[in-house]
């Protein structure tokens, strides 16, 4: 199998930026002898690329497989951020608005792609990183959203772990939901029509945050948008992965870390902080229609589709999605090929059609 050298490293890792929330020049240099000792490797009689779908192949080539570890995070927490396209219109505009009660402010983007309209809908997105990292490319990715699906959205760049653990950024995202609520003639946004989401462990935030705005009463949520999102901390830790998937971009070794460093104890132990990891929730009744979409070998396949289980046996509407041969975050390492852009359209129209049911 072709070894890459470090100039195409880098060019892979431009992707890997906004898949995994870490920046370029982490990447490239901090995670270089790492990346090389846990690449995929062909076996005579094991091609570890047999499931991946054609399309999407020569991308997870170049891929180096990365095992996060305190080390790789402190490193790529050094470097500065690195955009991937030039910004479209609408622009970001950046906020602060009052944080969780003790706690600092909470920084959020708004995009807003028809100022001065009023009674639109909103999506509040938490981004993904594997709950340790923020992420550096999102802007396009957020834009094109308010754009297509004719939305305010809100980003909240909530307090990251394990500098900040359970409940932080739990507190951090309803503060955003509680104050674009308030704010809902300010915005131009219609409190009926608010919908929460995110990629990754932007995913398993709002999952966690619909069902913590379940529980409180105070702010209803139309909808749950949830892209291969990171619900379930025994994964990878009390749960072994199948030998079909997560060997790919996200892989048991870096869940365990993620979900370890939120919850302040082991991932997989028998008692985690409550509310804290979505798929232990003792009941998902009363939880808004949700989207979820992964790919069939993402680390997250079994994960997501019990999830999906739970919300159709508890009468929720739910769209599941498995997307043939993808591996976690195919979508934005790859985002021109076909494959990508029909799963990005399944969900944009998903949401859109969310929006104009209420």
């Amino acid at each position: 199998m072709h070894r890459m050298n470090r100039r195409e490293f880098a060019r892979t890792a431009l992707g890997a930026s906004a898949v995994l929330g870490v920046s370029l020049p982490s990447i490239a240099e901090a995670s270089w002898a790492q990346a090389q000792s846990h690449a995929p490797r062909q076996g005579p009689t094991d091609d570890i690329y047999a499931n991946v779908n054609p399309e999407l192949l020569p991308a997870i080539k170049a891929f180096p497989t990365l095992a996060f570890s305190q080390q790789i995070l402190a490193e790529a927490r050094k470097a500065p951020m690195m955009p991937l396209l030039p910004p479209p219109a609408p622009p970001l505009v950046e906020r602060k608005i009052p944080g969780p009660r003790g706690a600092p402010d909470v920084r959020i983007l708004v995009i807003d792609p028809s100022p001065g309209e009023k009674s639109r809908p909103l999506f509040l997105h938490t981004h993904g990183g594997g709950y340790i990292t923020p992420n550096p490319a999102m802007g396009p990715f957020l834009q094109r959203i308010a754009m297509d699906c004719h939305c305010v959205v809100v980003s909240v760049d909530y307090r990251l772990a394990p500098e900040t653990k359970f409940p932080g950024s739990l507190e951090d995202n309803y503060a955003a939901l509680r104050w674009a609520h308030s704010n809902a003639e300010m915005l131009g946004i219609d409190r009926k029509r608010i919908a929460v989401g995110g990629e990754s462990a932007g995913g398993g935030h709002a999952a966690a945050l619909a069902i913590h705005a379940r529980d409180r009463g105070e702010i209803p949520i139309a909808f749950q948008m949830l892209i291969y999102p990171m619900l379930d901390d025994r994964t990878g830790s009390t749960r072994p992965a199948p030998l079909a998937v997560g060997k790919f971009v996200w892989i048991a070794e870096s869940n365990r870390f993620g979900w370890t460093a939120l919850l302040g104890v082991p991932a997989g132990s028998a008692d985690v902080p409550k509310g804290s990891v979505p798929a232990r929730v003792d009941s998902v009744a009363g939880l808004p229609p949700a989207y979820i979409g992964v790919g069939s070998i993402d680390l997250f396949v079994n994960e997501d589709i019990e999830y999906a289980r739970r919300l159709i046996d508890a009468g929720i509407p739910t769209e599941l999605v498995i997307v043939p041969g993808a591996y976690h975050g195919f979508d934005i390492l790859v985002p021109d090929t076909k494959i990508s852009r029909w799963f990005t359209d399944s969900w944009h129209r998903a949401l859109q059609a969310a929006f104009s049911q209420v």
